[in-house]
């Protein structure tokens, strides 16, 4: 009398606006890495670039900070791009990398206060992005 339904094989289609904001946060953890990377290149080519507020309580050297940033930037921008593939892994990466690059940036807001406070908004955005609407983008 009743119709049984088959609940293992249902398939949700993902949300056209939750798989715009991950390729959105994937684009945007490719951009905040090119942005790590030019901003540590910079510091690595010209140690007066950046003149930091004394009395900071992290207060590297500004070539130290070109280093982190540089890695930074490579990671970051990697990990953009291996959130394309949909894996979980990435997402993971992708969100663990973007908390490491703000508090990187909360770190140097004594040296580039605008610009730092810019991508830290830029990386919270991600991080919400990819652990609100990460799973409808995934494959395994």
């Amino acid at each position: 009398m009743g119709q049984y339904e088959d609940t293992t094989t249902r398939y949700k289609e993902p949300s056209g606006g939750a798989l715009g904001l991950v390729v959105f946060a994937a684009i945007m953890m490719i951009m905040i890495g090119v942005f790590h990377a030019i901003s540590g290149l910079a510091a690595l080519v010209d140690d007066t670039f950046y003149v930091a507020t004394p009395n900071y309580l992290l207060e590297f050297d500004v070539t130290t900070w070109g280093w982190i940033h540089l890695i930074a930037g490579i990671l970051v921008a990697l990990a953009g791009v291996a959130l394309f593939s949909g894996r979980t892994w990435a997402r993971v990466v992708g969100i663990t990398l973007a908390f490491l690059s703000a508090i990187a940036n909360f770190a140097f807001i004594p040296y580039y206060p605008v610009w730092s406070l810019l991508i830290i908004a830029l990386n919270v955005f991600v991080i919400w992005a990819l652990a609100a609407h990460g799973r409808e983008m995934a494959i395994d």
